[in-house]
């Protein structure tokens, strides 16, 4: 991307949005919001559990304990598993390698659609969640050497899924944005390891039950 498409991108996609368990936003303003690695990292997990969590399907919520720490919660990755990955993996890439590449990332999506798609998918639809709401500009400003861009939902392997690989994730100046389809050129924006000051960024953050916000939380 050069700089006018990367103007491009800010002004299209002025917010960005990130999905957590209910709950979850008292420890994100204490720690920053840190990817699954830097989670498991914070709260000293080691040996097979963080194989187990980080290098493995996680096929349902797993909690995080730690002293002094509030309860972290990992979201299950039904969406994506083992057979489907093999199927679509590039470059000799195995599905262990494919999990450790995402849990070392915080993920955005850039619309309200993909967001909903996610928050209004079946394993979701009745429970609540928070999603944190970040003004893209100054997420950009802040950390364009550590950002991935991404053309596709990476975290899934549903239906047909798309090929992937260690080329799937592209830096800002790498991005291929002309090539993309106009309506959505960017389907995902990701953060090596964590947002340490998060607050610095967000604007609002949101109580959501699928498509519907039930309340907002104070900053």
């Amino acid at each position: 991307m050069n700089e006018e498409e990367i103007e491009q991108l800010l002004t299209a996609n002025q917010l960005l949005y990130h999905m957590a368990e209910r709950g979850a936003w008292k420890g994100i303003k204490q720690n920053g919001l840190l990817s699954t690695s830097a989670l498991l990292d914070l709260y000293g997990v080691r040996g097979d559990r963080r194989f187990a969590l980080e290098s493995a399907r996680r096929g349902k919520i797993e909690s995080l304990r730690g002293p002094g720490l509030p309860v972290a919660r990992l979201r299950d990755q039904c969406a994506m598993n083992d057979a489907g990955l093999n199927r679509c993996l590039e470059d000799d890439m195995t599905p262990q390698e494919w999990y450790k590449c995402l849990n070392a990332k915080v993920f955005f999506w850039l619309t309200k659609d993909r967001l909903y798609t996610l928050s209004n998918a079946r394993p979701y639809r009745q429970g609540e969640r928070e999603v944190l709401v970040l003004n893209t500009r100054r997420v950009v400003a802040a950390y364009r050497d550590e950002i991935w861009l991404c053309p596709m939902n990476s975290g899934s392997t549903m239906r047909r899924p798309r090929r992937r690989g260690p080329r799937t994730f592209s830096r800002i100046g790498d991005y291929s944005f002309g090539d993309r389809p106009s309506k959505e050129r960017v389907v995902e924006l990701c953060v090596d390891y964590g947002i340490a000051e998060v607050k610095r960024f967000v604007e609002r953050v949101l109580v959501v039950k699928g498509t519907r916000t039930v309340a907002e939380l104070a900053l």
